[in-house]
């Protein structure tokens, strides 16, 4: 069998992430010939200030899509919710087509705090620093908390952690997922539920993007498929996209299936204040095979609500 190349950031977590699924790809395919590229994206080498300073979505996925639309990498190992919306676009200068080829089965998708002094959020001292460089954590944050100070925190995750044990920071807040992949969750403090902080859409799944008439490629990353995690991060991102919001907006997202009813998706979505003042959270079911029509029709009712003035107050 041929060798393929798989294309992934170059921090730790990437690399992590992308060793799960190129195991998976050898244990669907005993014999398979995997190299791993790395990159360095415009995401990774601009540290010092918030995402959405400086572009924000497409930030770490950019150059590993130009490279596989390039045919430079066979597949790339990209956290979803990094991916733009759409993932399966044209490029500009006429290349192949991008898809999401496969959505692997699902992390943890709750926010996890970290913090020093080895308490929860709400046990946290008056006026904590908290490290964070998300509108939509900081938000959240504040709508619990409203005497927090959110910190500026970008890096890697071991930079992160770093910080977090220093007078700068009383705590800070990180997907768990990442913290788990790297065998990082006995730092976790306290897994936030989603009451408390609903995530970013997509948070703990994967993509494997590659080109969409590449059908070897398509063919080799099909049995690491998820329905039911596709599904769920269609609904949340269809969301997004309905409501208009970017890195820039307070919008968190999270669907699953039904306990009882596995072809029963249900959606909990929310967008707020950059303050945490104002919320307008929407909860919803609809069905499985239509995850996009269930997100963007609790995306009208959270328009409706007051939604809209608030994402415009924040563009």
């Amino acid at each position: 069998m041929e060798q393929i190349i798989v294309g992934t950031r170059a921090s730790a977590l990437a690399r992590r992430q992308t060793e799960l699924v190129v195991a998976a790809l050898q244990a669907a395919w005993p014999g398979l010939s995997v190299l791993i590229r790395e990159f360095s994206t415009s995401g990774d080498r601009d540290t010092s200030r918030p995402l959405p300073e400086i572009g924000g979505r497409g930030l770490f996925t950019a150059d590993l899509a130009h490279a596989l639309s390039g045919g430079e990498i066979t597949v790339a190992v990209h956290s979803l919710k990094d991916l733009p919306i759409p993932a399966c676009y044209e490029p500009a200068d006429g290349q192949p087509m991008l898809c999401i080829g496969a959505v692997p089965p699902r992390e943890d998708a709750r926010d996890a705090l970290v913090s020093r002094h080895g308490v929860g959020l709400a046990a946290l001292p008056s006026r904590p620093r908290v490290g964070t460089s998300s509108p939509r954590r900081a938000a959240q944050l504040l709508a619990v908390r409203p005497d927090a100070q959110i910190v500026p925190l970008r890096g890697n995750v071991d930079t992160r952690l770093r910080k977090a044990m220093t007078e700068e920071y009383d705590a800070i807040v990180l997907a768990a997922a990442g913290l788990a992949r790297l065998g990082l969750a006995d730092r976790v403090t306290e897994y936030l539920p989603f009451h408390v902080m609903l995530p970013a859409p997509g948070q703990g799944a994967l993509a494997v993007q590659c080109r969409s008439d590449d059908r070897l490629a398509r063919d080799l990353i099909a049995p690491l498929h998820d329905p039911a995690a596709e599904a769920a991060v269609t609904a949340e991102r269809a969301f997004l996209a309905a409501v208009g919001g970017g890195c820039c907006a307070p919008v968190g997202a999270y669907a699953e299936s039904d306990d009882v009813d596995a072809a029963i998706l249900r959606l909990t979505a929310l967008v707020a204040s950059p303050d945490g003042s104002q919320i307008v959270r929407v909860s919803g079911e609809g069905a499985c095979h239509e995850p996009a029509a269930l997100g963007e029709r609790l995306a009208a009712t959270a328009l409706d609500a007051g939604a809209a003035a608030m994402l415009e107050a924040c563009r």
